[in-house]
C-alpha cells in the first residue's frame, strides 16, 4: 500500500467516525460521546498507520512500539470519557456552544467534529512518521516510551483525583485543589500534551530520517488547541460563570497549564 493511500484511508476514517459522533451526539444529547469516538478513532487509525507496510514484510518493532503506545493512550482516555459520559452530565464546554450556536447547533457541530477529525490526522500523522524512523531502536526510543508512560500515568492519577473530589458531598460549591490540581489549574491537558512529546524523540533521527521532524506537530498542535481553542478557555469561562470568585481565587495562587508552584 502507497503512503498517499493510507493516508488517505485514514483521513476518511476520521471523516466518517466524527460524522457518526455527531449523529450520536445530537440523537442522545450527551456531548461525551464525541470526545469518546475521537479518542478511540485515533487509537484505531494511528494503530492502521503505525503498522500497515509500506513494502513486503511485516511492521518493524518501531511500528509495534508506536502502535502499542497509542493504543494503550486511545484506551485509556476514551475508556475514561465513555464511563464519564453514561454516568450523566453534558460536557460543559460542548454545553456553552450549544448555547451560543442556538439554531444552527446541528450544522454548527458537525462542522466542529469534522474540524476535529482533522485534528486527529494531524495526530496521527506524527505517529505514522514516529513509526517509520528506519533506524534501529536506541536509547531515544527508550526515552520516548518513559515519556509516554509517564503522561498517561499521570493524565490518570489527575482524572481520578478530580473524580474523587466531585464524588465528596462536602466539596459541593468548591474547586478541586488537591494533588496535581494544586500545581496546575488543568493538570490532566498538560499530561495530555506531554503525551504527544513522546513520539520527538522516538521518530526524529539525523541518519536517514529528514521526516521526523514532523513528530513536532502532535505537540505543537495539541498545545494550541488545548491552551488557547477548545480546552482551557471554554472550561475556565465555564468556571468562572460557576464557581465565581473562588474560581478567580483559585486562578491567582495556581498556574493555568505549567504545574509550577507560584512565587
Amino acid at each position: 500500500m502507497t503512503t498517499l493511500w493510507l493516508l488517505a484511508g485514514i483521513a476518511v476514517f476520521f471523516a466518517l467516525t466524527m460524522g457518526l459522533a455527531w449523529a450520536v451526539v445530537t440523537r442522545t444529547g450527551s456531548s461525551g460521546y464525541a470526545d469518546t469516538f475521537w479518542s478511540f478513532s485515533i487509537g484505531i487509525g494511528g494503530a492502521a498507520a503505525a503498522l500497515i507496510p509500506m513494502a513486503p514484510g511485516g511492521p518493524e518493532a518501531r511500528a509495534l512500539l508506536v502502535a502499542a503506545l497509542v493504543a494503550v493512550w486511545s484506551l485509556r482516555l476514551g475508556t475514561h470519557i465513555l464511563r464519564r459520559t453514561l454516568q450523566g452530565g453534558d460536557d460543559p464546554r460542548y454545553a456553552q456552544l450549544k448555547k451560543e450556536w442556538g439554531d444552527r447547533y446541528r450544522p454548527e457541530l458537525l462542522f466542529f467534529l469534522e474540524i476535529q477529525a482533522g485534528a486527529a490526522f494531524v495526530l496521527v500523522g506524527a505517529v505514522f512518521v514516529a513509526a517509520r524512523n528506519p533506524g534501529p531502536l536506541g536509547l531515544t526510543d527508550i526515552f520516548g516510551v518513559l515519556i509516554a508512560i509517564a503522561a498517561i500515568a499521570a493524565e490518570a492519577v489527575s482524572d481520578a483525583q478530580l473524580a474523587a473530589f466531585k464524588a465528596d458531598p462536602r466539596n459541593k460549591g468548591k474547586v478541586c485543589d488537591v494533588g496535581l490540581w494544586s500545581l496546575s489549574r488543568h493538570p490532566n491537558y498538560f499530561f495530555e500534551w506531554v503525551y504527544w512529546l513522546a513520539y520527538v524523540p522516538i521518530g526524529v533521527s539525523f541518519t536517514g530520517h529528514p521526516w521526523g521532524v514532523a513528530t513536532l506537530m502532535a505537540p505543537a498542535m495539541m498545545y494550541w488547541l488545548l491552551v488557547y481553542v477548545s480546552g482551557v478557555p471554554l472550561l475556565e469561562a465555564h468556571m468562572l460563570r460557576s464557581r465565581g470568585a473562588v474560581f478567580r481565587a483559585y486562578q491567582k495562587r495556581v498556574r493555568v497549564f505549567w504545574p509550577i508552584p507560584v512565587g
